[in-house]
């Protein structure tokens, strides 16, 4: 039986390597790299740069927060209409850097689903995974809060919540996927997080901030000594 193939999702958050022209320059490495090793790879950006990325690579494009409204006086908010017409393909909803209350959730997952917008759906911990699952989004995303942009992987620190998760979100849904996110930053924290049933990774330092990110993103793939090695600059003397 072959390999299943992790989804990668990355959010480009507002760094300053992947916003405006390095967003577009970060999607489109995200677009190559998914061609090479046939692993989907999703990108989740800035509003203001959807258009830009939908429009200059295939990779799947999700706009990293939509609000429940709809045309009319709503100044601010994200539209979700608008979000589409740029040519957003899905939307993270609950980040832990945009967090919502559990109706706000509803109704944003709803008005997805109205538009055939995807939803990764973020939960801090398997109770509240459980919770937004039953309003079935295409994914649940657990990412613990005090795991976010450091060194240690969820897979790592808190495998049994990946445990914990997975059967919560399969007993509030049948067709929502889970996704782990925090810390995450090499294959052998997606290989963790896939045997204990995870359908994939959130993550976004780990590659955003990285200084070669073609090789970052490769690495979660293939595996950091499955690459060649990376050629030192001799100093001057």
């Amino acid at each position: 039986m072959p390999e299943k193939k992790p989804l990668i999702v990355i959010n480009f958050k507002t760094y300053a390597q992947a916003t405006g022209r390095a967003a577009e320059t970060l999607a489109k490495i995200a677009d190559m790299v998914s061609k090479m090793e046939k692993v989907p790879i999703i990108v989740a950006v800035q509003p203001t740069d959807i258009y830009r990325i939908a429009k200059s690579t295939s990779v799947p494009v999700f706009a990293q927060h939509i609000d429940p409204v709809a045309y009319g006086s709503n100044t601010g908010w994200i539209l979700p209409e608008a979000a589409v017409d740029a040519g957003a393909v899905g939307t993270l909803i609950n980040h832990s850097e945009k967090k919502l209350e559990l109706d706000v959730i509803e109704k944003t997952i709803k008005k997805a689903k109205e538009l055939k917008l995807q939803t990764i759906c973020c939960a801090a911990d398997s109770e509240q995974a459980k919770s937004v699952a039953q309003f079935n989004p295409d994914y649940v995303a657990v990412e613990p809060p005090e795991l976010i942009g450091g060194n240690i992987s969820i897979s790592t620190a808190q495998p049994e919540l990946i445990e914990d998760a997975v059967r919560k979100v399969k007993s509030a849904s049948i067709t929502t996927k889970l996704l782990v996110g925090a810390g995450v930053k090499t294959k052998e924290d997606i290989d963790i997080a896939m045997k204990l049933g995870a359908y994939g990774v959130l993550l976004a330092s780990g590659v955003t901030k990285a200084k070669d990110q073609k090789r970052a993103i490769q690495s979660l793939i293939i595996g950091e000594d499955k690459l060649p090695k990376e050629k030192k600059k001799e100093e001057k003397t």
